[in-house]
């Protein structure tokens, strides 16, 4: 039988789909009304949904009325699942992932939803998720691994957010929202100690400073944590390898460890009420991170031109191979075999050369995070129909994080990188209620501008670099309009809508120079890659030193949708918007125009000598996306079952990409790699079957189709974005034990699944993360008076292996490493509420 044309294809996907969505409408309407009728559930409020009101159309409406594709946890959820991280919500989102990244890139979370995000710390660079806390919009990845303190609830919104958040937002936003004060004299503390002689302390105080007038809320919280990652001396668990041995500071063979934890963190929020309809508040918040570098550990390794030598004429230098690999389909470790386990050292032992004079050095093992806030929120309800609010903002963060990629004593890449930032954001709305309350219309105006300073230690050896980037700053500027509504056409019917638009400008400085701060002046020999020891130090980098490049462009954005609410079980909804990020140039381009490029493994550039200009001055244009989704919200039998569908189909066009796999090294530069067609459908269920029984379900299947994409990037049409799951799904079951005299005694246990993602735009073997499931259980004890609690949980139950993130550069420098997630481990919590 002749095979289907593709268009006809997805005209009957979405014709069944569609049929599907409206009888399943139909069955769960008629259900719902069945069971309202015979008035056979008789649910107390603890056996309910949770009624959550959101802000996600910038007004308060509940969560079942929002006509947008949402997850809202609350914070009591969150106490019961125990996530004090934001990446930890993603586990329970459809469509979303949240990680905190490797080695490479510092205190930073990647954020994909619905195969749209950013992986990339670079200020540079936008994400592609926008991370926002009270409304303030984080504008770069580093400092978004934000610690969930005394939080009311947080909402994950999936599709571009274009009109709707507060900068563009084309994947979706995680929007995390603070308890307001309200001066009641309650308190809160806890302590945790657990494995990796983990300790953590909480504290809370809601208290009236001025009677009816002013009250404050002061949260802190303070972590430490050993590492589980072990840094092991190669020559000591290796005699006799020709390795020499690293400078022993630990015990026995091990040198330390990675991804130990040491953090404080505190937010003081100031509510101010000088008149009944005027409400000013004031939050600043401050984090202080002194953690160790990050767990990372190598899992290939292939750069036999890259060799370590102990001095012994008696052993051949020890190539870069999979000897130093510890663990996996990739090692030929003889003593290692541990999955975390490195040969990380942060140090350049070479002797110094004509080509490379700055050696050895070394560098401290650290991640490093000093970051404050205080932002401004003033609400005036002008009258019954109209409210003007105006969120100002201002930001500060310093960044200092450490990377050996190598995770061997053989120097490779080493890296010491300092990112400071700054950012400045003002946002104006007025929400008006015309019509007989059948009009509701918010307009606004938002701007923005922020500077970020980068300045790092690079030492490429694989290529033949050793060198000082920066201090160089790259600055951004957005301004725009925007106006949305709704209009209820009759008392079911409802029409939404929303346009925006953006004005956006970046620049960018571009400085190199030799470690000891002279700039290079050499050209590097005709038909001889950097690396050749008849060339000049840092012989590439020349004609980079002082040049700046820039980005200008405008854009508009609109939302349609449609909802009908069949009954108060049932809603369901349409819509169609569109969502950008802006364009920008490349902020690491490694060469001068003109130099002969090695390739991977540093052999000569394939061209015979010929020119080839990548990993230059590049622009990159904005990624565009139009969404097409429809969905229905339910509320059935009597409030103990709510499920919410979402189906989706995404054109996704220029789509930005970092491509660090190319025919030359390094390459590491962002590119529009293409146009692509997303189609997905989510759902979310939540059931009380009694009052002490609760159970969740969330499970997502995304199917990502490029339709064209760019040779110059090598991206294949049968290859995917980073870190977009085909399957995901995750499940929890909470069960009260007893609840009376002795106190309530709960137990909950949650599990989630992710097939596998590839880490890269470039997928391949060496940057693919094998799909894994992790569960985690809960025994909680609380006083009858709720005033006492005691809970332990373990994570990681069945100790399973899984990845977070790959940094891979096998095609480059040789290498793979990967950040693990931990391993089983176990925490007591005891809190004292008052």
């Amino acid at each position: 039988m002749r095979s289907q044309h593709p268009v006809a294809r997805r005209q009957s996907v979405a014709l069944r789909f569609g049929v599907s969505a409206i009888g399943l409408v139909t069955a769960i309407t008629s259900a719902s009304a069945l069971a309202q009728d015979a008035s056979t559930t008789a649910a107390t409020a603890s056996g309910k949904t949770a009624e959550i009101v959101v802000t996600a159309t910038l007004r308060n409406e509940r969560l079942q009325d929002t006509p947008i594709a949402i997850t809202a946890v609350t914070g009591d959820m969150l106490q019961a699942r125990n996530q004090t991280s934001v990446y930890e919500i993603a586990r329970q989102a459809p469509s979303v992932t949240l990680a905190p990244q490797g080695q490479a890139f510092g205190s930073t979370m990647l954020a994909f939803i619905r195969g749209v995000g950013q992986s990339d710390f670079i200020p540079a660079l936008e994400p592609g998720v926008g991370i926002y806390v009270d409304d303030v919009y984080y504008s770069t990845l580093t400092g978004s691994l934000v610690e969930l303190l005394d939080l009311d609830r947080v909402e994950v919104l999936r599709g571009p957010q274009g009109t709707l958040a507060g900068r563009n937002s084309i994947g979706g936003a995680v929007k995390m929202f603070s308890k307001a004060p309200n001066g009641d004299n309650s308190g809160m503390v806890s302590v945790t100690g657990g494995s990796y002689k983990r300790f953590d302390a909480r504290a809370m105080a809601d208290f009236t400073i001025a009677p009816d007038k002013l009250f404050a809320r002061v949260s802190a919280v303070s972590r430490s944590r050993e590492g589980f990652v072990k840094r092991m001396d190669y020559a000591c668990t290796h005699p006799a390898s020709g390795v020499s041995a690293a400078p022993n500071l630990g015990d026995g063979c091990q040198l330390g460890t990675l991804g130990g934890q040491s953090l404080a963190a505190g937010r003081i929020y100031l509510r101010w009420v000088p008149a009944s309809n005027l409400e000013v508040s004031l939050i600043g918040d401050l984090t202080r991170d002194r953690s160790e570098a990050g767990a990372d550990v190598l899992r290939f390794a292939n750069n036999p031109r890259l060799t370590i030598d102990d001095g012994n004429p008696a052993t051949p230098p020890v190539p870069f191979d999979c000897r130093f690999v510890p663990y996996g389909p990739n090692s030929c470790d003889t003593a290692g075999r541990n999955r975390y386990w490195t040969y990380s050292t942060f140090t350049d032992t070479r002797q110094p050369t004509g080509q490379d004079p700055y050696t050895p050095f070394s560098i401290p093992i650290v991640s490093y995070l000093d970051s404050y806030g205080i932002s401004g929120n003033v609400k005036w309800d002008v009258s019954d129909n109209l409210q003007v609010r105006s969120i100002t903002a201002y930001r500060d963060y310093t960044a200092t994080f450490a990377e050996d990629a190598d995770g061997s004593p053989i120097m490779n890449q080493l890296a010491l990188q300092k990112l400071k930032n700054w950012q400045f954001s003002q946002e104006f709305r007025a929400n008006a209620k015309l019509m007989d309350d059948k009009l509701n219309l918010t307009a606004g105006a938002f701007h923005f501008r922020g500077t970020a300073t980068f300045a790092a230690r690079l030492a490429l050896t694989y290529v033949g670099l050793n060198f000082n980037q920066g201090p160089e700053d790259s600055t951004s500027k957005s301004t725009a309009l925007f106006l949305n509504g709704d209009y209820k056409l009759t008392d079911a019917l409802r029409l939404s809508g929303g346009i925006r638009h953006t004005w956006d400008r970046k620049t960018q400085e571009y400085f190199r120079s030799n470690p000891d701060g002279t700039v290079p002046s050499t050209p590097c020999l005709p038909g001889r890659a950097p690396f050749d020891p008849a060339n000049a130090p840092n012989c590439a980098l020349l004609g980079l030193n002082g040049l700046t490049d820039g980005y200008e462009g405008k854009r508009v954005d609109w939302r349609v949708a449609l909802d009908y609410r069949f009954s108060d079980e049932v809603l369901v909804y349409g819509q169609v918007s569109t969502g950008y990020r802006a364009g920008g140039v490349n902020p690491r381009p490694f060469f001068a125009p003109g130099t002969v490029l090695p390739v991977a493994n540093g052999q000569i550039d394939p061209f015979n000598g010929v020119p080839f200009d990548v990993g230059q001055l590049k622009s990159f244009k904005p990624e565009t996306i139009t969404s097409y989704e429809i969905g229905f919200k339910t509320d059935l039998f009597d409030r103990r079952v709510r499920l919410n569908v979402a189906g989706f189909i995404n054109d996704y066009k220029d789509i930005i990409l970092n491509v660090l796999a190319c025919p030359i090294a390094p390459c590491f530069q962002p590119n529009n790699a293409g146009t692509a067609k997303v189609k997905g459908l989510e759902a979310e269920l939540s059931v009380y079957p009694t009052d002490r029984l609760s159970l969740d379900l969330s499970g997502s299947y995304l199917d990502f189709q490029y339709k064209r994409t760019d040779p110059a990037t090598f991206i294949a049409l049968n290859m995917v974005t980073p870190f977009t799951p085909k399957w995901k799904g995750a499940a929890g079951i909470q069960y009260d034990i007893l609840d009376g005299d002795a106190g309530l005694l709960t137990l909950r246990a949650d599990g989630s699944y992710q097939s596998h993602v590839f880490t890269e735009a470039l997928n391949g073997p060496t940057n693919r993360i094998e799909g894994y499931f992790i569960a985690t259980t809960r025994l909680a004890w609380k006083s009858k008076d709720r005033n006492w609690g005691l809970a332990l949980e373990v994570t990681n139950l069945g100790n399973r292996y899984y990845e977070n993130t790959r940094f891979d550069q096998a095609q480059q420098s040789g290498l793979t490493s990967v950040s693990p997630g931990a391993p089983r481990q176990w925490a007591l919590t005891l809190t004292r509420n008052f």
